[in-house]
């Protein structure tokens, strides 16, 4: 099927969503790559993911971006490591699931761009509190590798304001033989900050690859 939107049509632009400060400056300080990409730091917590990205995804901001939601993750799976990525295939919460699209696209894409880094993909459940002990185990039990606060809510949000490319993409920045005290922890400078200053360019090769026309 061809481009619906035909030859020579804008490209709609990237949204890349995050909740932390830290987290945007990570993202925003990385490597460039060229193209419409816009990073929104959203706030904790999964209703102030709906508000931010609800507002900038309505008629006054970027209506038609493909999303992404990104930033820092608590890793449920053992031998996990701070540093780690983890690619959601689907998103979850107590509103629902959601589908991610193009995973394997995005896998292949941070290969390239933090090489000897670990991938892992599967289910990225949503919380609307720091999770740690044994409600951790159980999230894992319910099939989840890795959990976070807004990814969930990110995507969902993003697919009521209609049809686009979702995707999920963290940085494990605490894991069950690594778990952290405190958020603040991260201004240490723990290597999961600098592996999101790395993974813009393969947000945007996701981007081009799903958006831009087939020849």
């Amino acid at each position: 099927m061809g481009d619906p939107r035909g030859p020579g049509s804008p490209v709609p632009p990237l949204l890349v969503a995050c909740a932390l400060g830290i987290e945007q400056v990570a993202l925003r300080s990385g490597r460039c790559a060229p193209g419409p990409v816009r990073v929104l730091r959203t706030g904790m917590g999964p209703r102030a993911a709906e508000t931010a990205v609800a507002r900038l995804l309505g008629p006054d901001g970027v209506p038609d971006a493909a999303v992404i939601a990104s930033g820092f993750c608590a890793g449920l799976l053992p031998g996990m490591h701070p540093g780690d990525l983890v690619v959601a295939e689907e998103t979850r919460d107590v509103d629902g699931t959601t589908p991610c699209t193009g995973t394997g696209v995005l896998v292949a894409a941070l290969a390239r761009a933090v090489p000897g880094r670990t991938v892992h993909t599967g289910l990225l459940t949503g919380s609307d509190h720091v999770v740690r002990g044994s409600e951790r185990a159980a999230l894992r039990a319910g099939g989840a590798i890795a959990v976070d606060m807004e990814s969930a809510a990110t995507l969902r949000t993003a697919l009521c304001h209609g049809p686009r490319p979702v995707a999920a993409v963290r940085v494990v920045v605490d894991a069950p033989e690594h778990e952290l005290v405190r958020i603040g922890t991260v201004r240490g400078g723990i290597s999961a900050f600098r592996v999101l200053r790395a993974v813009l360019p393969a947000f945007y090769e996701w981007h081009r690859s799903l958006l831009l026309p087939r020849r």
